[in-house]
């Protein structure tokens, strides 16, 4: 079995327009460094067009219409101030939706170990009602009630590493008792969730937030002892990643210093935990990550460990 590489030329369409740091230059950065020789084994495949019934196990048809309609013919658009939309955003985020759903099925039939999803609009502020933060559907979401409904993988643990906090993906995880959703991220930063208190209905959000300017230690420490401990306790059937590298030292959008070995090591640590529960199954999204030379160095280095997994 081997890692699978999901992506679509089309999520390099969805054109943000001038200066916005969630550009087409972030996944083409991504996608060049998984070129590399050590990526020749790297299964590569196309992301499907997500289907109207599975982004309604997430979200409201009448979302998903109004995103759909809020797509320009020319132009841009926006639903806010940072989440912009040009004539083939919706192509490009129902790739993105698609592209976790035929991972998902990749993973839960055992053809592949596990998957990485190069795909963007990114999804983990998308709300079950609201487009928000650059994000318009909640793809790492989306993915995970695809297993539950089409594959019976009932309990789906989600790790966010991002340096935001996904506050769609805990909007819709949060009353849900099989959906676990873990997250490191800076605070305070945008969108201003996150507070270790947001506990979910069943204890099943847990925030470990980090201040400005913390680094490695703080950040192996808060995955050590309330990261990785509660999905250990969840026992998930299948684990996902919220894979965000915005946390990195040289992104601009944040303060926080993590470097590629510390991705690295989280990615390894949640394979550890995959191999003792879910029979290995993992399957990570590309969210966050602003500087393009940082994203490359780290997206690859959580790729490397997947692929050694």
């Amino acid at each position: 079995m081997f890692t699978t590489l999901f992506t679509h030329p089309i999520c390099l369409e969805h054109d943000t327009g001038l200066g916005h740091p969630e550009c087409s230059d972030r996944l083409k950065a991504v996608l060049a460094a998984l070129e590399a020789e050590d990526f020749h084994l790297l299964e590569r495949a196309e992301a499907p067009l997500a289907t109207t019934e599975q982004i309604a196990r997430v979200h409201p048809l009448a979302h998903i219409e109004r995103v759909m309609a809020a797509v320009p013919e020319g132009g841009h658009a926006g639903i806010d101030a940072d989440t912009v939309l040009s004539p083939l955003s919706g192509q490009a985020a129902l790739r993105a939706a698609g592209a976790v759903c035929a991972a998902v099925d990749l993973v839960a039939s055992g053809r592949s170990r596990n998957a990485f999803c190069a795909v963007r609009p990114p999804g983990h502020h998308a709300e079950r009602a609201k487009a928000m933060g650059f994000c318009l559907f909640n793809n790492v979401a989306v993915g995970a009630l695809h297993a539950r409904a089409v594959h019976g993988l009932q309990r789906v643990a989600v790790m966010d590493f991002d340096v935001h906090h996904g506050n769609g993906t805990q909007d819709i995880f949060q009353d849900d008792p099989d959906l676990l959703y873990c997250s490191t991220h800076q605070s305070p930063l945008y969108p201003g969730t996150g507070d270790p208190g947001e506990k979910g209905e069943y204890g099943n959000c847990v925030n470990a937030p980090l201040p400005a300017m913390a680094g490695s230690p703080e950040f192996r420490h808060a995955m050590s002892h309330i990261v990785l401990p509660a999905i250990d306790h969840f026992k998930p059937d299948l684990i996902m990643i919220s894979a965000g590298f915005d946390a990195h030292s040289r992104d601009p959008l944040a303060s926080l210093h993590l470097m590629d070995d510390d991705f690295a090591w989280a990615t390894r640590k949640l394979g550890d935990l995959a191999r003792t529960h879910c029979g290995a199954r993992v399957v990570s999204v590309l969210e966050g990550g602003y500087n393009l030379r940082a994203l490359a160095s780290a997206c690859a280095a959580h790729v490397r460990e997947l692929m050694a997994a």
